[in-house]
């Protein structure tokens, strides 16, 4: 796979012949130095941007190949993603935070809420549902973020430095509580991350440098990326 983006001083190739493979039930690290592509890569598993050439694949499926409409579609009923900001809207509480993807595909709001509180209770913020984003901890506002990503229960759970903005004890509590999570339900889960100790603690780990993918453990079984 590659992927060019055009600059105003040229042409930058920011991954050349990149191949990579996901197996299902896999928690995978990748790091890297800044700009060498990491959140790029998840952008492209999360069918939020096209590769230059190559393909990008998801349970057989191309990514590049689907209309924006399916591209929502996956990314409401097969993805689950967390941002290293939580994106929570303000003016609604936890609860109704992590129902919004169920909501927004047009479920009952009855049901959208019973299931916003099971994931709730699963981050251990049961007791906090009525409470709004500005009225949460960080660390509590990355755990409705993580509630609203499984929300849906994806197959897949992409998470973008979800402990950068935290401090260490908070951010150890937030990757302590993926990794179970990843564990009890089956997921697989790709976690961008520049803390070293976090990605030893993944299943495998993934460097990203020059364009290319130089470190990772033995090689998966399930092709997602190529």
């Amino acid at each position: 796979m590659r992927k060019d983006f055009p600059t105003p001083h040229g042409l930058l190739r920011l991954f050349e012949s990149l191949n990579l493979e996901i197996a299902p039930g896999e928690m995978t690290a990748i790091v890297g130095e800044s700009g060498s592509g990491k959140s790029t890569l998840l952008h492209l598993m999360g069918a939020l941007d096209t590769p230059t050439s190559g393909s990008v694949f998801f349970n057989g499926t191309d990514l590049a190949s689907l209309t924006s409409r399916r591209a929502a579609n996956y990314r409401n009923r097969e993805l689950g993603y967390v941002w290293q900001m939580h994106y929570l809207l303000p003016e609604f509480t936890a609860l109704e935070n992590a129902a919004m993807p169920l909501l927004a595909r047009g479920m009952r709001s009855a049901a959208a809420f019973e299931q916003a509180a099971y994931w709730l209770e699963q981050v251990e913020l049961q007791d906090r549902g009525s409470h709004r984003a500005g009225e949460l901890s960080g660390g509590e506002q990355q755990r409705v973020a993580l509630a609203r990503a499984l929300v849906t229960r994806p197959k897949l759970l992409l998470a973008d430095e979800p402990t950068g903005d935290l401090d260490n004890r908070t951010g150890e509590n937030v990757f302590d509580l993926v990794r179970r999570l990843h564990t009890e339900h089956g997921l697989t889960s790709v976690l961008v991350t520049h803390n070293e100790a976090f990605a030893l603690r993944c299943d495998r780990v993934l460097r990203l440098q020059a364009g290319r993918i130089i470190e990772s453990a033995p090689q998966s079984t399930a092709e997602l990326v190529h």
